[in-house]
């Protein structure tokens, strides 16, 4: 026995009320990170759904126009093939074995090659039936040969530096590519995307964009799909002296009855009962100038300097006032320049992407049509197929 010193069930004050504390903050912690964990749990969910209802699409359209062509490019850089009804892939479009640029030329180094650098590839035409690939040319005999025989090992190929699965075409094809562009034996070759769905990371000039790996396609340069609205190449050539058609594009899907330039705030886009998201702005290059009839590049490099002239033209940032005008990419927000013109009576539109966030990706490069990716099931297109958009709200 002590005296002058308390004890509890024979266990020293001092060291009970110790004790005590010790349990109430291990206590106090569990219930710390119990709070922490909810928290997260609850921002989680909150940021779960919040992407998930932003991925959904919605349940409400207003008809802004119908399908007036319906373009597939069997071979990257070639001519089109013209269809009525086409189906809807990851991949791209498709019909049996006519699928949306996966074939594609590539030079000895296993390097894509583009009518930028080589436009008389736009007078190949291509043609598919069956499994039957046909190529035909100015002043060259026709050239055939069957997808569905190409076998042999697989190889890598590179699409804007990143490597792409690739099945070489043979001795033929590549013989008659190599005359027809080089006006040599060799130098060329035909490959073909062996898969059915796409492998490419995204670019990443893209990443900052909407698209997802899912959109881009075999060989194209950015994803899938391509839409051109009629109205804005109308527009468009009331500034040039030699009109351009969708076609200098290159689009997949053309719309007519839509206002110029309305597809710029088309968050969401369906045709027919197919259902899309407009995952980036469709910036131009010196492709639009190459003549689809005549493989010839424009000597003034019309349109794509129309496109984009109120950018260098030191007069305009003098004289002219302008304003900013937003767009719509998905759920981002872009932002164009509208430039009222002194001299010309009527408004004229920058068509670089003047965001600050944004520029630096898409560069000096001017904007004409959007870029889609597929959302939900594969589904049939068809030519006059009701076209309809859902435009994002900003508030």
């Amino acid at each position: 026995m002590q005296i002058g010193r308390k004890h509890v069930l024979n266990v020293p004050l001092e060291e009970h009320l110790i004790d005590i504390g010790a349990r109430n903050r291990t206590r106090l912690t569990y219930v710390s990170a119990a709070v922490v964990g909810a928290g997260t749990m609850v921002v989680f969910f909150w940021w779960w759904w919040t992407k998930r209802q932003k991925e959904r699409p919605p349940s409400e359209w207003r008809k802004v126009g119908e399908l007036s062509d319906l373009i597939v490019y069997p071979v990257k850089s070639l001519g089109p093939v013209r269809v009525n009804s086409l189906e809807c892939t990851k991949l791209g479009l498709k019909s049996g074995w006519l699928r949306d640029r996966t074939l594609m030329v590539i030079d000895l180094n296993g390097h894509f090659v583009t009518g930028r650098q080589w436009p008389k590839m736009v007078q190949v035409m291509p043609s598919v039936s069956g499994s039957i690939l046909t190529l035909s040319a100015p002043g060259m005999m026709s050239m055939s040969i069957d997808l569905s025989r190409i076998k042999g090992k697989g190889f890598r190929v590179a699409v804007w530096g990143q490597p792409v699965s690739a099945s070489d075409c043979g001795e033929e094809a590549a013989r008659w590519l190599s005359r027809f562009i080089l006006q040599e034996d060799t130098g060329f070759r035909l490959v073909y995307y062996p898969l059915h769905y796409p492998t490419r990371e995204v670019r990443s000039k893209n990443k900052i964009f909407l698209v997802t790996a899912d959109d881009t396609g075999a060989y194209p340069d950015s994803t899938s799909y391509c839409l051109i609205n009629e109205g804005s190449v109308t527009e468009l050539n009331t500034r040039l002296e030699d009109p351009v058609t969708p076609e200098h594009f290159r689009p997949n899907f053309v719309v007519k009855g839509s206002t110029a330039y309305e597809e710029d705030s088309w968050g969401w886009v369906k045709i027919g009962n197919v259902t899309f998201k407009t995952v980036k702005p469709c910036t131009r290059c010196i492709f639009t100038t190459v003549d689809p009839e005549t493989g010839k590049k424009n000597p003034k490099a019309e349109p794509l300097k129309t496109l984009k002239r109120f950018a260098f033209n030191p007069a305009a940032s003098i004289n002219v006032k302008h304003t900013d005008i937003r767009i719509h990419c998905g759920e981002q927000m872009l932002l164009f320049t509208e430039h009222p013109v002194r001299n010309e009576h009527k408004k004229s539109t920058y068509r670089q992407i003047t965001d600050s966030v944004f520029r630096p990706m898409a560069g000096e490069s001017p904007v004409m049509g959007i870029h889609l990716g597929l959302r939900g099931s594969n589904g049939t297109v068809r030519l006059g197929d009701p076209v309809y958009h859902f435009d994002l709200k900003i508030a």
